[in-house]
């Protein structure tokens, strides 16, 4: 039996009855093919590395080497004992799972957001730019202040790019359940590029726009057209207290904008009215980058360009969820 350390948590390695190892339910299957390849491999070297278990004898990590060992008709193996526990525990199973051969887009993205979920309660000063502590204190950048964001930890252990852990997060939190299971359900795969621009359809428009793409009714998510009910003018704000500064219709905060006598004072009306002004003029200028002008670059960009311009573009995303964070902030005091 051997005794250590392993980041902070004491470990020993020590062999146990296979019989007393516990599986939690829901864990994913193992993959056979793996299994059989590994059961050959540790007939040959022996078991290399052991698995991981909890101090109750719950596997945390290595249920392919485990099935490769029930393969073999092994009646014990080696064993690290851990002593992480709770959401540690299940953290560390978790981030194993990522390792699986067949893992679908939708489950990889369904694990991110469990991910998120576990890192951010057990760093809860990385959650939502933590507890927003002073710029001073910020640029002192203490090793031991905080822990890294759940985006650039992610990133670090699974080996890709932060945008990647950003935009199968935000697919993942945006897509609605019934847009998700006809994603699932598809005979051909839905790309990640399409998945998250149905992502970012209006809720009740997704499921319809996956529909017709999993269908073959369109060849990507760009000539989905909402049908006409879902095209009309969304129902009016209700007209708010009649209150000084305070306009029942958009119509009537405009003219009082015009007048040349009012005290210059900000609405919310006025708020509304020029972030609507700014969103429009911002869209406008958009669509000409997929002008007549450049159908000469486009087709001649190499995927270095597209994931540069990922990432420019993954910065206003970030910056609009800023915004909208800053704002629900104030609302809600």
């Amino acid at each position: 039996m051997n005794d250590n350390t392993a980041n902070g948590q004491e470990v020993v390695k020590t062999q146990i009855p296979i019989f007393q190892i516990n599986v939690n339910d829901g864990r994913r299957e193992a993959d056979q093919g793996a299994v059989q390849d590994l059961a050959d491999s540790i007939a040959e070297l022996g078991l290399i590395n052991p698995i991981t278990v909890d101090q109750d004898y719950t596997l945390i990590a290595g249920l392919h080497r485990l099935e490769a060992a029930k393969q073999l008709g092994w009646r014990s193996i080696e064993c690290t004992v851990s002593g992480l526990e709770g959401l540690q525990a299940e953290l560390a199973e978790l981030d194993e799972n990522f390792v699986r051969k067949n893992l679908s887009d939708n489950e990889f993205r369904e694990l991110l957001l469990r991910r998120k979920e576990l890192y951010e309660s057990l760093h809860p000063e990385t959650k939502h730019g933590g507890d927003r502590k002073s710029e001073k204190i910020k640029r002192a950048k203490c090793a031991l202040d905080s822990a890294p964001s759940f985006i650039e930890d992610t990133a670090e252990k699974l080996n890709i790019h932060p945008a990647t852990v950003r935009r199968e997060i935000q697919t993942a939190k945006n897509l609605t359940p019934e847009a998700k299971e006809i994603i699932r359900g598809a005979d051909e795969k839905v790309t990640k590029q399409s998945a998250l621009r149905i992502s970012r359809l209006a809720p009740d428009q997704q499921k319809e726009a996956a529909a017709q793409l999993v269908a073959g009714e369109i060849r990507s998510v760009d000539e989905y057209h909402p049908t006409p009910t879902q095209t009309e003018s969304p129902a009016p704000f209700p007209a708010p207290p009649a209150t000084e500064g305070y306009y029942p219709t958009i119509r009537d905060s405009v003219a009082d904008l015009k007048n040349p006598n009012k005290e210059r004072r900000r609405t919310p009306d006025s708020f509304l009215m020029t972030f609507s002004y700014f969103l429009q003029r911002f869209c406008q200028s958009m669509d000409s980058y997929t002008g007549p002008e450049y159908d000469e670059v486009l087709p001649v960009l190499t995927q270095e360009h597209l994931d540069l311009i990922e990432q420019k573009i993954q910065l206003v995303h970030n910056a609009l969820d800023e915004l909208f964070d800053k704002i629900e902030r104030k609302v809600q005091k």
